[in-house]
């Protein structure tokens, strides 16, 4: 597979995360992968004839929106496929498509069902542009008119930016800068984010913890456990066995997990 990162616009990237092209060789079958959880939403938009991908056991024909909020998820892209993939910052796709995100939350969906009949429009433009370069501006030009269109009340990046900053954070605690209830800011933040403030906060940590597996080798389990927030390494072996299925040895052993 040939994978090519591209520059986001400036008024983009407070939003978005990553955009790519992923091409894939018409004479090389790929192999299935895990890609583990990450909090994020991502679109991935056909521009070939070629079905996009098979995740779990399911054939997706056209453009899907897919979100591993808290589960991984088993992935085969077909041969002769390609596609843009748009990666959202945590909490940020709910300004896109102005649905509550608890909706997507560990599932795939076809993207019709959000972006309706502009769906087929823009794979068609995909198809007949001369070149990925210009794909992926057609892309990010309607980004802008969905930001600008879709305005949101009340978003949670404050609380998500002290998730990031702030270790041994609680529920409760992420409440405080805001002048509502927390039965309110939960739901604000379950609609916003796809997930609760506890489960999300679990994430979190769970992710960070891989981030220290895969960028220092040589920490033992139990101490990334412990930088990340875990009471002992019992815990973070289990959660990593509920988030991906593995131990966190195979998971920093196996090449087709992706992380």
């Amino acid at each position: 597979m040939r994978l090519k990162l591209y520059q986001i616009y400036p008024l983009l990237q407070p939003y978005i995360k990553l955009i790519c092209t992923m091409d894939c060789d018409e004479n090389v079958d790929t192999h299935q992968i895990r890609v583990l959880p990450d909090t994020c939403v991502e679109v991935f938009l056909n521009y070939t004839e070629t079905p996009l991908a098979i995740i779990g056991n399911e054939l997706h024909q056209h453009s899907i929106v897919t979100s591993r909020m808290n589960c991984s998820m088993d992935v085969r892209m077909r041969k002769g496929a390609g596609c843009i993939a748009i990666c959202f910052q945590p909490g940020m796709a709910y300004h896109f498509f102005n649905t509550s995100m608890d909706l997507l939350s560990n599932k795939t969906i076809p993207l019709t069902n959000f972006w309706g009949q502009t769906t087929f429009h823009l794979e068609e433009k995909l198809s007949t542009a001369k070149s990925n370069y210009i794909r992926v501006e057609i892309v990010q030009q309607y980004l802008l008119e969905l930001l600008n269109k879709n305005k949101v009340t009340v978003p949670m990046v404050n609380a998500l930016a002290n998730i990031n900053f702030s270790a041994g954070l609680t529920a409760s605690g992420l409440n405080h800068n805001f002048s509502i209830s927390q039965r309110q800011f939960n739901r604000k933040f379950l609609q916003q984010v796809g997930l609760s403030p506890k489960a999300y906060l679990n994430a979190n940590r769970f992710i960070n913890s891989l981030a220290y597996l895969k960028r220092y080798p040589s920490l033992s389990l139990t101490e990334i456990a412990y930088r990340n927030g875990y009471y002992d390494q019992a815990h973070f072996i289990r959660d990593c066995k509920v988030y991906t299925g593995y131990t966190p040895s195979q998971v920093a052993r196996d090449k087709s997990i992706l992380y």
